[in-house]
């Protein structure tokens, strides 16, 4: 998914300062584009926290009636230096991208795109047969300096672990966490330790989470009353536990279900610069990153302002986003972008 604000922020992205206690990260509404714009509940990045682990971006949306619309259209993009994860509570999502993929998501499957140095995608609702609501999350986690030269590439897991305790179902998307003595894996690819779980609970049921003690881990609520680590946590917010807790208790409460998402990792020990969609390590990677998506879109159609209609071609050779060829509403163009380089680096934790 795109960040589709039109005069996005820049974030310096850090591991922030941590305390003893769960903190509470209370999200923010952004429109995702247009009139007809997809709200979306934004918890990371925030001035007060900008990193849990690797995880740098969480966008919470639905549910949302799709029967009449053409609920979720964000045309092509790019993106640098991240890792995106779509995961679904309700509904579908046709993603498309410059490396040949075209591939739809559903409820308990994960989509995972790896940028690297450079790639572009889609994100549609399929114009035939969806389901009538669309509804769950997309994450982002920042590459290490040691990843961001890769090549991009493209993963769908179909297939991953569950476990079950005690009026609790427990699924692993990225990365590991025990259960109950059972440890669940999931196949995806990570280039920093990472975990990143669906939580089911029965009305009044607990789980205990084995974690890993040096992760940091935040709990972010979809639906029901539930508490993590004796704190409310309310829906759409994010409750942020640090380091050194060998395990998590989340508990739903007695007057109905409740389902969560839970990410964390070790803590990021980058810097990182992030504007619009793309990540770096300093302003002139995200200035040339810019740079070479207008160049390229621009190439499309030279005497029009932003290209013409685009899809997809894989392989293109000199073009560091791939080449992209007929999506109706052609490619996004990337906002203005202020003089980033005179602006000066204020940490999350500066105030």
């Amino acid at each position: 998914m795109s960040n589709l604000e039109t005069r996005p922020d820049e974030q310096v992205c850090t591991a922030g300062a941590q305390g003893d206690g769960v903190e509470l990260l209370t999200p923010r509404d952004v429109p995702l584009g247009g009139p007809r714009a997809m709200n979306v509940r934004r918890t990371i990045p925030q001035r007060a926290r900008s990193l849990v682990g690797a995880w740098c971006f969480s966008d919470h949306y639905g549910p949302d009636d799709v029967s009449s619309s053409e609920g979720m259209q964000v045309p092509p993009h790019p993106h640098t230096g991240l890792q995106t994860v779509s995961w679904l509570f309700e509904g579908e999502i046709l993603h498309r991208d410059s490396v040949g993929s075209l591939q739809t998501v559903r409820p308990r499957e994960l989509n995972l795109m790896t940028a690297g140095l450079g790639i572009s995608h889609s994100e549609e609702s399929p114009e035939q047969g969806r389901p009538p609501r669309l509804h769950g999350v997309q994450l982002w986690t920042a590459l290490p300096g040691s990843a961001l030269g890769i090549e991009p590439h493209f993963e769908h897991h179909g297939d991953l672990p569950v476990a079950r305790s005690d009026g609790a179902v427990v699924q692993v998307f990225i990365g590991r966490l025990a259960v109950a003595g059972e440890e669940l894996a999931s196949p995806a690819t990570t280039y920093t330790p990472l975990v990143g779980a669906q939580v089911d609970l029965e009305p009044g049921a607990e789980v205990r989470l084995d974690v890993d003690p040096t992760h940091e881990h935040a709990l972010l609520v979809d639906t029901g009353d539930v508490t993590f680590e004796g704190r409310v946590v309310p829906p759409s917010n994010l409750g942020y536990a640090g380091p050194g807790r060998p395990a998590l208790v989340v508990r739903a409460g007695s007057g109905g279900p409740a389902r969560v998402v839970l990410i964390g990792g070790l803590p990021f020990a980058e810097d990182v610069i992030m504007w619009w969609n793309f990540m770096g390590r300093t302003h002139e990677d995200v200035v040339r990153a810019r740079d070479d998506w207008m160049a390229q879109i621009a190439e499309l159609d030279p005497s029009g302002p932003g290209g013409g209609a685009t899809g997809y071609a894989a392989g293109a050779a000199g073009r560091r986003f791939g080449q992209v060829q007929g999506y109706p509403s052609g490619p996004l163009r990337a906002p203005t972008l202020p003089d980033l380089r005179l602006k000066p680096r204020v940490r999350p934790d500066q105030g």
